[in-house]
């Protein structure tokens, strides 16, 4: 009878009472792998008026809602194992592309934060300009186009490393998104390599980012370290961008 009462308990607690009931640093159970995590380290679903599963990424939406690993792996398993119609105990429809589709919706919520942060005035973009901002105080990421020349990025890089030699400082690098979504984050044509600057607007697009990286790879975006490597690049790569939104190719000026 504890047995059962148990397995109860556990299949009750796979529904939330709503997204007001999700407090900052809030623990939630995995309706796939049964674990307690952060709700930072997972996506809320909840049931769309067409009876679809619908990605709560912003977790404002109304109704009671399940929790998934965030990460793209566990979001196919959780497909392929029919988590979805157990957790919410009714008939749903859930689209095979459901892992591709959340991926997206987390590539847009972070390009809107970068537009904000743009509007914030906390972006730089153009080699000349984040080539001056890496000498100075306040940045908090370098940004490069993922479909970007590599001889930029290597410039700029170095530039990070000479940057940080005088002293400890935290800079995280980004290539997770082509040059085509950062020309329509940002209002501007040609984006290749941008610098981040400290706001408000810019620590929400970088949770936005690690949030993007930690689905896509399972691992958050690494920050480069004031110890420079010998061969004087980051001794850390960006998020994986096998797979950038718009599939532009070889841009290389700015």
């Amino acid at each position: 009878m504890l047995a059962i009462a148990q397995d109860q308990k556990a299949q009750n607690d796979d529904l939330d009472r709503g997204a007001t009931s999700v407090a900052a640093g809030a623990e939630r159970l995995c309706a796939l792998t049964r674990e307690v995590k952060p709700v930072a380290e997972m996506i809320r679903f909840v049931v769309g008026p067409g009876g679809d599963a619908v990605a709560d990424v912003k977790r404002k939406l109304p109704g009671r809602g399940i929790w998934i690993t965030a990460t793209r792996e566990a979001m196919a398993e959780a497909v392929k194992r029919n988590v979805f119609p157990r957790g919410f105990k009714r008939d749903l429809k859930v689209s095979r592309e459901l892992p591709a589709e959340v991926e997206q919706l987390l590539v847009k919520t972070a390009l809107d934060a970068l537009a904000m942060a743009g509007k914030a005035g906390n972006v730089v973009a153009g080699f000349a300009k984040v080539e001056a901002a890496l000498g100075g105080d306040g940045v908090l990421a370098l940004i490069h186009a993922a479909d970007g020349a590599e001889d930029g990025k290597r410039k700029l890089n170095s530039a990070l490393q000479r940057a940080i030699s005088a002293g400890p400082r935290e800079i995280t690098l980004i290539e997770a998104f082509n040059g085509v979504d950062l020309d329509l984050a940002l209002n501007r044509l040609n984006v290749v390599h941008a610098a981040l600057l400290a706001g408000p607007a810019s620590e929400t697009f970088l949770a936005r980012v690690a949030r993007l990286t930690r689905y896509r790879s399972g691992k958050s975006p690494d920050s480069t370290s004031g110890v420079a490597p010998a061969n004087g690049a980051p001794e850390c790569h960006a998020p994986d961008v096998n797979a950038p939104v718009n599939g532009a190719q070889g841009k290389s000026t700015e």
